[in-house]
């Protein structure tokens, strides 16, 4: 899909179970890799931690990678449920770690599930989401007496400029969302009489 809710920012929850902390950051991982330095960080960030379980979902609808792991705890009672959560939420580029202090009190195979199921789900309603829009990188060459116009086809079809460069014409290097790609092209040379073409 070349549009879908993400995560806007990274945000931080904390709930606490038998004098357990549960830390929850969740944010944006745009690849398994940006998930992988997600996790990272938050272990950096928090090294003297009993566990950082955590669970991703990369991509959406029937393109998803996903990963999760218990970290030392009892196979099953952590990452699967942070990743259960994750699967019910309508967002896709998402990465989640929870990061527990131990408190000295065990909690217990059902203790564990619901504490960071609760975490998990504390961290998705912090959430804010915006939407990601897959763009394609397009080039042009403007003569300048068609400035106007092609700046107003831009701004219509929610281009966003990179560069532009202005010598004997002006030279633009924009992106352009992905399945307006085509539109775009008709409409730019519809609008200069085929003066101006829109190259990949």
């Amino acid at each position: 899909m070349s549009r879908y809710p993400v995560p806007d920012a990274t945000k931080r929850v904390e709930l606490r179970a038998s004098n357990s902390r549960f830390i929850a950051t969740i944010g944006r991982a745009s690849t398994v890799k940006d998930a992988q330095g997600f996790i990272r960080n938050i272990r950096e960030e928090m090294p003297d931690a009993s566990h950082h379980v955590y669970a991703y979902k990369v991509g959406y609808g029937a393109s998803i990678t996903e990963g999760m792991s218990d970290d030392g705890e009892p196979g099953g009672t952590s990452g699967p449920p942070a990743l259960a959560v994750l699967r019910g939420a309508d967002v896709g580029d998402v990465v989640l770690v929870i990061t527990r202090y131990f408190g000295g009190t065990k909690l217990g195979t059902g203790g564990l599930v619901s504490a960071y199921g609760a975490s998990a789900k504390a961290a998705v309603e912090a959430m804010g989401v915006e939407e990601k829009v897959e763009r394609v990188m397009v080039h042009m060459r403007v003569p300048y007496a068609s400035q106007k116009t092609i700046r107003r086809i831009i701004d219509q079809f929610e281009g966003v400029i990179d560069e532009e460069v202005f010598g004997a014409d002006i030279d633009y290097s924009l992106r352009i969302p992905i399945e307006r790609q085509g539109a775009f092209t008709v409409a730019v040379a519809d609008a200069t009489g085929g003066g101006v073409s829109v190259e990949s």
